[in-house]
């Protein structure tokens, strides 16, 4: 499984963006899809999930209410909206995906997203 994150860029703060993941290869064997963040200097944060048949998701408290999870199974993709954005959503966006049965876990490179004051 390859996952190609795209989207990212400098939005002012209060701004949109949409960020989207990409998935290639064994997409028959995904289950659970999931964002993170990493910021500089800090640790890799969750932010939300969502399962293969998209009934269900959850959100970190620090997105909840303005961050969106969903997924596309026919295109093979995930998004991200994220709205309302603060200086502290600056950070590079991770897409991450786990798979059915021995659960192997991938992740894309990521893209970052620089949201000004």
């Amino acid at each position: 499984v390859q996952l190609v994150e795209s989207g990212g860029g400098l939005v002012q703060a209060g701004g949109s963006l949409r960020l989207s993941c990409a998935a290639s290869g064994d997409t028959f064997s995904i289950n659970t899809m999931a964002w993170y963040r990493q910021a500089p200097g800090k640790r890799r944060e969750f932010l939300a999930t969502i399962s293969s048949d998209t009934s269900t998701t959850n959100y970190a408290d620090s997105v909840e209410g303005r961050f969106t999870i969903s997924r596309d199974n026919a295109k093979n993709t995930m998004y991200l909206q994220m709205n309302s954005l603060k200086p502290e959503d600056t950070a590079t966006y991770y897409c991450h995906a786990e798979t059915h049965g021995y659960g192997m876990a991938y992740w894309g490179k990521g893209t970052l997203v620089v949201v000004s004051s």
